[in-house]
């Protein structure tokens, strides 16, 4: 489904020219020493004999909401304002709801906790009838942006009040995933706590709050989190509304990687864009990493072409008769990719749960693997398992690992196939298939052996396979969408995509090829038979889309920080795992299957239109700002 985006207009803000409208927005502090605990070493842990809060929620919304639950149910005493009308959502929670802020702070709460956005923070600082209220009370933010609050808070607030800034990394949804607060991450700053014992345990009790859920405890300087939270929460929320611009759907074959990704695109997804932007203008760093994801980009996107660029000059230049396999398929067959795109085409492999996990002798194979690296040892290790008796041959020596497997390992292909094996798998790159295939003796084999490939595109195999092989071979394309790492726990549940493109019509060629789909059957797979046009559009917009992910995050050389997130701690482990398959193999996605480019160029759309809007805003924000400190004569000028 080919998606619309915002395309990219003229823009005269760039990086550089940025950096000179943010000095009136540049907070600096003091760095203080970065200390991170589990605990907090209480007055009193035991929580019968400290007295209960009167805390005072200054914006009742859905985050103001979502601590008072907890607050509530840990009996403290609530108070509420919000400049929309919550009053019914306070009366279900308990909380006393004023709509006049006189009113709440005559009340005298021992804290203010303010849950404001970012942007309406300074307006609402400038309206508290801070006379109202007890000298000395406690003020609180849970802003996602740390040095920013604090300067607001040191410039509006009287001396003598207390100021605790405070990022619970963590809301909603995460806690709904999370099942509650234990192990998310809160982290504070004593920015301002007088020193006499009532109002210490006043901060203390208010950080009790957090312990008795659960979270980890860390107290960091507003300056580390600010340094730390740029390079994690920021670049967070900027791949999943990248993400949530290219509405991402599921699929029939999604990878764990592609789910976690849609995961972070719908959780991002569900915070206003005001957030993102405020993490963006009141966050020092953010500038720079925005610059960092720009050019990692557009790195990885000139590796892709330059390669691209010298295949094909490569052949051009060689003069090669045959048909170029850039982008295979294209022209010929063009009307499968126009087939009906929906879970219909997929047929659920029927499978005996009830056969043990051992092959008798008239489902034993002789599985014959060539390439036998990381993938082939990986499969072949099952295969020995379940009985079958595996050959294999690499143009590297892997005699060692197979001896440990139970395989027998030959160094000549000729004698190989000369062992008559039923089926043969190639576990060779994308890139390298064809020279193999063209290289193979097939005539040391029997005839209608079974070839397989499980190769992660499709297309390609399956017409390199019809236009190569003898016409009484048969021929099964596959993808196993898993590998060592997302498989070393095993296979159960996990998706085996295979199409049956040139199977014979008698019983015992079909037995054999059906004897080869029970190996993954009994592991558990999830079997799904697809054809191979259908998998390439789908792998292109999933499998494509995460390891262009995983390879842009990995030259950003992200690293764990004290306050990750749930969702920066997914993009660490995508990278983890992409970044331990070859550049070849993206590579191989993006050349050989016709979908990528088109994905690519969204990917690039989509970055552009949210950068347009980030600096958009900014600009819009900038001039409005430089039209109200101007005098009249220049204002007049500005708005004519």
């Amino acid at each position: 489904m080919a998606e619309t985006l915002i395309t990219k207009p003229p823009l005269s803000l760039s990086f550089t020219s940025l950096s000179s409208m943010l000095p009136s927005l540049s907070l600096s502090t003091a760095n203080r020493h970065l200390s991170v605990t589990d605990t907090i070493p209480l007055p009193n842990s035991n929580s019968n004999a400290t007295p209960p809060l009167r805390i005072a929620i200054i914006g009742f919304g859905n985050y103001g909401q979502f601590l008072a639950e907890t607050l509530i149910s840990q009996g403290h005493i609530l108070f509420a304002h919000s400049r929309s009308d919550h009053s019914s959502a306070a009366r279900r929670l308990g909380v006393s709801y004023f709509t006049d802020l006189h009113d709440l702070c005559e009340r005298h709460p021992d804290v203010v906790l303010l849950c404001t956005s970012i942007l309406s923070i300074e307006n609402i600082l400038k309206t508290l009838p801070f006379q109202r209220l007890r000298r000395n009370t406690l003020f609180v933010d849970v802003l996602s942006v740390k040095e920013f609050a604090k300067t607001l808070l040191l410039q509006y607030l009287p001396e003598d009040f207390d100021i605790l800034c405070t990022h619970p990394m963590f809301g909603p949804q995460s806690v709904s995933s999370n099942h509650g607060w234990r192990g998310l991450r809160f982290v504070y700053d004593k920015v301002r706590i007088g020193e006499e014992r009532l109002r210490v345990s006043r901060c203390e009790s208010f950080l009790e709050i957090f312990v008795r859920e659960g979270c980890e405890m860390v107290e960091m300087s507003v300056t580390d989190h600010d340094k730390f939270a740029a390079e994690s929460q920021f670049i967070t929320h900027t791949l999943g509304r990248l993400l949530g611009m290219l509405k991402l759907i599921s699929t029939p074959i999604n990878t764990k990687g592609y789910e976690a990704l849609l995961d972070l695109a719908e959780n991002i997804c569900g915070d206003s864009f005001d957030l993102y932007y405020g993490l963006f203008v009141y966050n020092n760093n953010s500038l720079e990493v925005l610059e960092r994801i720009d050019l990692a980009f557009e790195a990885l996107r000139k590796e892709l072409f330059s390669r691209l660029h010298g295949v094909v000059r490569k052949q051009s230049f060689e003069g090669e008769a045959k048909k170029v396999h850039v982008f295979p398929n294209c022209g010929e067959n063009d009307a499968s990719l126009d087939m009906m795109r929906s879970e219909d085409v997929v047929v659920k492999y029927e499978y005996n749960s009830q056969v043990s996990g051992s092959v008798n002798d008239g489902s034993r194979l002789k599985i014959g693997i060539v390439g036998f690296g990381n993938f082939g040892q990986f499969l072949g290790k099952t295969m020995v398992k379940q009985g079958h008796t595996v050959l294999a041959y690499s143009r590297s020596d892997y005699t060692d690992e197979a001896a440990k497997l139970g395989v027998s390992y030959f160094s000549d292909l000729d004698d190989l196939f000369e062992e008559h094996p039923e089926v043969i798998i190639l576990c060779t790159s994308i890139l390298s298939t064809e020279k193999v295939l063209e290289s193979l003796p097939f005539q040391r084999l029997k005839r209608s052996t079974l070839f397989v490939d499980v190769l992660s595109v499709k297309e390609f195999p399956r017409n390199l396979f019809l236009q190569t092989l003898p016409q009484d071979f048969d021929i099964l394309c596959t993808h196993p969408m898993f590998g060592p790492e997302s498989g070393k726990n095993g296979w159960n549940n996990l998706a085996f995509v295979f199409d049956k493109v040139r199977i014979g019509m008698d019983d015992r060629r079909k037995s054999r090829c059906n004897s080869f789909l029970d190996i993954f059957a009994r592991e558990g797979c999830r079997m799904v038979e697809m054809s191979c046009a259908e998998h390439d559009w789908h792998a292109a917009g999933s499998q494509f889309i995460t390891h262009t992910v995983g390879r842009l995050l990995e030259k950003l050389s992200l690293e764990s920080t004290p306050i990750d997130t749930k969702g920066y701690e997914t993009l660490l482990k995508l990278v983890e795992n992409t970044a331990g398959d070859s550049f070849d193999l993206y590579y191989g996605l993006f050349l050989y299957n016709p979908n990528a480019m088109e994905q690519l160029e969204r990917f690039h759309v989509a970055f552009e239109s949210l950068k347009t809007q980030l600096f958009g805003r900014l600009h819009s924000q900038h001039s409005h700002e430089l039209a109200k400190s101007s005098s009249p004569k220049t204002t007049k000028l500005l708005t004519s």
